[in-house]
This record gives C-alpha cells, structure tokens and sequence, in this order.
C-alpha cells in the first residue's frame, strides 16, 4: 500500500462528499492509517450529515460499497467513519 494509494482514495471520497452537500467546502476527509487498514474519517457541515448518510443509510453504505470495491483492488482494507459535529476524534 503506497502513500499515493491513500491519498486517491482519500481524494474519492472526498468528491464523493462534496457532490453530496451543500457546503462542499466544509467537507473534510481524515485518514488514519493502520497495519491492517485504514479509516477515512470524513466531516461535513451538521446541515449535510443526514445527506452524506442518506435515507436508512443506504448513501453511506453506498460509499462503504465503493470503497470495499477498491480496498479489494489494492489489497489493503479502507473503512468509512462518519463524523457527528460533537465528535472529535
């Protein structure tokens, strides 16, 4: 798993995001990289976190579907946490 793979993938989601909201600019996306994975962190304006989750979570799991498709490509698993405006971690 290179360092270039991290970023585009990061940079996927990141568009993802943005097409999703309102507020594209607020979108942020964190990559916390471990041995076996790596978890995308991704925060947006409060107003936009129901439109990044989706009715039933099915625009989230939507992205997670994408993301296990290329965690399959480059043999390295990526996870998707998304970001209440209360958490800070």
């Amino acid at each position: 798993m290179t360092q270039h793979d991290m970023v585009a993938v990061e940079e996927l989601v990141r568009e993802i995001a943005r097409a999703l909201v309102d507020q594209p600019d607020a979108v942020e996306v964190q990559a916390v990289g471990r041995e076996e994975n790596t978890v995308l962190k991704l925060r947006v304006a409060p107003q936009d976190v129901g439109k990044v989750i989706g009715k039933q979570g099915r625009t989230a799991r939507s992205v997670r579907t994408i993301l296990g498709a290329v965690s399959m490509k480059l043999h390295h698993r990526y996870t998707l946490d998304i970001l209440e405006e209360d958490d800070k971690s």
